[in-house]
């Protein structure tokens, strides 16, 4: 909280005024109860229920509570039963001083709604003080010439009851000289003056010794006494007189220490001594004592303790003169203390509610009360607080105010606000007081989780370990606290065929998604799903996402081969013409690799042939061609063993072996050997080399017999092989030959070849072509899985 003097800015303000006459409130005009002072605590004052019009437990339920202006638990409200009732006695004098009457006031505040109600309790007094004189005892000095009827004023004694209560009356003893009468000055304060009856003869009797006593009005009456000491002196006929007998003043409460409040002058006619005047306070309370001083010889009148206008606001001093024959002369003084703007205003909170919640309409926030203890435009206040916050001031009552809410807050802009509550009074100079309030805006689950983006795309290489991280979705809330907590989960794909709870997982609390098998890309290259984010409000909000998993190539298919045929039965013999030209076209090998990209390119290279340099292969089509020219010195029969590698990496091979069968023109009768005839062919001659080893062991001669025979049974052998195809006249017996499609086919041929048998050429005879459907069904659906693979066949 600051307080100073600053140029008040220019917000929304509201004029307050302390209004000293009662105002109605809802029904409800000011009332004034009463109570006698030192009642014991705990007694009935009213109750206020039935004053209020609220039936029984209402009081409890709108949080009822009083409040007093001094801050001072003097009252206490009972909520049960709504009867106000004493919470300590009550001390009319300590709270009230001289004023009359002591009216204490009180607000009663109400909650939902709220309302103000002003009442008054008047605290009657009781005879509790005696009269008291400030001093034991006083000494009058009376000039033995002094006539009958001569009055003497004395000092009055002090009670501090009011009214009737207060002194009514002064006696003293009996005394043949001297009675006691009572002036009354007309403001409520009484004096006793000593009135001379007889005159006095020093020499006869040179003092007396009087008691005086000051009785109040109360029932029983109380009193005080004090001796009055009276010395007959010589003759001093003329006493001191004030050149005013009452001095009005007005002094400002920010008057320094030792400031001259003001000068009294009296004087005396009298010569020497009995001219000399000397100034003191006539009668002084504790108060007056410690505020002021008289000087005794110049009569200034100073102040020795600082004024407070909200204490005291106005002194009454009495003055006397004595000269130095004992006479004296009284003058009055009446001091105004005049207020000066020298109390900042206050602000009490009496209700704060925060956290606020948020989407709410007009909400009150706060209730407060201010007060400035000033004057006139010093304690005429004015309140604000900032323009830029959504939040009104609204006057209620008695200088109340209610903070409440310009509408809705929203948390996820503005979480906390700090208000600036300013009350400034119109004195000169302003003052001012601010007090801040720190309100917080309390969450309310009106957002939804927001995914970072609105689709994910993952990658994820094949044949990976089970439960690998392979990405994390992500998605915030701008709520706080459970409101802002979110849970991740896999949602229902709409493809019911995808089984999506045994591919991947999400962890519920950060996103993360985890492969749950190995993939395999030749058989699911890519799958969607949705994911959700929900919130722990209540109720829940959720979002949601889409998840792509695109599932990368690994080179884990080696190349095979389509055609040839690798299956174990019969090689395929491919018959070439000796005639053929370089560059002839012998074969075409057909290979497919399940990969893709750059794993599923195919090369192909000759891996082993039977005379290398006369056939050669295309690296990029498979093709099998002649090198060169054919002639009569090179093998008949050939085997090439042809390597299929793919590009990936590390790179995956395959191998298939070709037959190629040299023939002059097609004019020979082939009828292709299986391999199982030749190995039989090969070993034969294995069997006879074993035989002559032993023979010879055993015998020479017996070595050169079998060794004839030996070579008679292989060329006998290898006649057979050679000639086997002849039969006899009439038509040869069908059989399928392989000749792979030259230059650009697509495809593969079979031919049905036989010989005629009553051409005598020997020659074979092409009758029609016969289409592998089983082999095309194949390549169609390795075709379909592999978009290189047309181009592995030459397309």
């Amino acid at each position: 909280m600051e307080v100073g003097e600053e140029r008040f800015p220019k917000q929304r303000q509201v004029l307050v005024l302390f209004l000293l006459v009662g105002v109605a409130v809802a029904g409800w005009e000011s009332r004034r109860y009463s109570v006698m002072e030192e009642t014991e605590s705990g007694s009935f004052v009213a109750n206020l229920a039935k004053d209020l019009g609220l039936g029984a437990g209402e009081l409890a339920a709108r949080g009822a509570r009083v409040v007093t202006e001094d801050k001072e638990p003097r009252l206490q409200l009972d909520l049960q039963t709504g009867d106000l009732i004493l919470n300590e006695k009550l001390d009319r004098e300590e709270m009230c001083g001289s004023t009359e009457p002591c009216v204490m006031h009180f607000q009663v505040l109400l909650k939902k709604p709220l309302g103000v109600f002003r009442a008054e309790l008047l605290v009657r007094d009781i005879n509790d003080h005696s009269p008291e004189f400030s001093e034991r005892e006083m000494t009058l000095r009376i000039p033995e010439t002094s006539p009958p009827g001569t009055v003497f004023p004395l000092k009055k004694a002090q009670d501090l009851d009011v009214g009737n209560n207060n002194i009514q009356n002064y006696s003293i003893s009996p005394s043949s000289h001297f009675h006691v009468s009572t002036r009354d000055l007309g403001d409520g304060r009484k004096y006793p003056e000593l009135v001379l009856d007889k005159e006095l003869d020093r020499e006869e009797q040179a003092q007396l010794r009087l008691t005086l006593t000051a009785l109040d009005g109360g029932s029983p009456p109380l009193s005080g006494t004090t001796q009055v000491h009276i010395l007959v002196l010589d003759v001093n006929d003329n006493a001191p007189e004030f050149a005013q007998r009452l001095y009005h003043v007005q002094v400002p409460e920010n008057s320094p220490v030792g400031s001259l409040v003001v000068k009294v002058s009296a004087r005396d006619l009298d010569t020497g001594t009995n001219g000399e005047i000397s100034y003191a306070l006539s009668y002084s309370s504790q108060e007056i004592s410690k505020t002021f001083e008289v000087n005794s010889l110049s009569g200034e009148v100073r102040l020795i303790k600082k004024l407070d206008f909200e204490t005291i606001s106005s002194y009454e001093l009495d003055i006397d003169a004595s000269d130095g024959g004992g006479l004296s002369g009284k003058c009055s003084v009446a001091i105004e203390v005049v207020d000066v703007n020298d109390n900042s205003p206050e602000l009490t909170i009496s209700s704060l509610t925060s956290p606020i919640p948020e989407n709410y309409p007009e909400t009150e926030v706060a209730l407060f009360q201010i007060r400035d203890r000033d004057s006139g435009d010093n304690g005429r206040m004015t309140c604000s607080i900032q323009d830029d916050l959504p939040f009104l001031l609204k006057p209620t009552e008695e200088n109340f105010y209610t903070l409440v809410t310009n509408g809705a807050l929203d948390r996820e802009t503005r979480a906390q606000y700090n208000v600036t509550i300013t009350v400034s009074d119109l004195g000169t100079p302003r003052l001012k007081t601010q007090h801040n309030i720190t309100l917080l805006v309390s969450d309310v689950n009106d957002n939804a989780p927001a995914f970072t983006q609105t689709s994910y795309t993952l990658f994820l290489r094949e044949n990976n370990s089970p439960a690998l991280h392979i990405g994390s979705v992500s998605a915030t809330d701008r709520d706080a606290g459970a409101n802002a907590q979110l849970t991740y989960s896999l949602l229902p794909p709409h493809d019911p065929q995808l089984p999506l709870a045994s591919l991947v997982s999400i962890n519920a609390d950060n996103g993360h998604l985890f492969a749950l098998r190995a993939l395999d890309f030749e058989a699911l290259q890519a799958f969607e799903f949705r994911v959700g984010a929900t919130d722990r409000g209540s109720p829940a909000l959720s979002s949601q996402a889409l998840v792509r998993v695109q599932v990368l190539d690994a080179n884990d298919n080696a190349p095979f081969v389509l055609y040839p045929l690798q299956n174990g039965s019969a090689p395929c013999t491919e018959l070439v013409p000796r005639a053929a030209e370089p560059g002839y076209l012998v074969s075409k090998v057909v290979a497919v690799d399940a990969d893709s990209g750059q794993n599923a390119w195919l090369s192909f290279q000759l891996l082993k042939a039977t005379e290398p340099g006369l056939f050669g292969v295309w690296a990029h089509n498979g093709e099998v061609r002649t090198a060169r020219l054919l002639s009569e010195r090179d093998a008949a029969k050939h085997r090439l063993v042809v390597l299929v590698k793919d590009n990936g990496e590390p790179a995956l091979s395959a191998s298939v072996t070709l037959h190629v069968l040299l023939v002059d023109g097609f004019s020979q009768p082939y009828l292709p050997l299986p391999e199982a005839a030749a190995d039989q062919a090969q070993a034969d001659p294995l069997t006879v080399y074993l035989v002559i080893a032993l023979a010879s062991v055993s015998s020479l001669f017996l070595f050169s017999v079998l060794a004839f025979i030996a070579v008679r049974l292989c060329r006998r052998s290898r006649a057979a092989w050679v000639g086997g195809c002849s039969v006899p006249e009439g038509h040869f017996p069908g059989h399928l030959v392989d000749v792979s499609g030259t230059g650009t086919l697509s495809q593969s041929y079979q031919y049905e070849v036989c010989l005629t048998g009553d051409s005598g050429s020997n020659e074979f005879k092409f009758l029609k072509p016969v289409f592998p459907n089983i082999l095309g069904q194949d390549i169609g659906r390795k075709a379909e899985g592999n978009p290189t693979f047309h181009d592995s066949l030459g397309i």
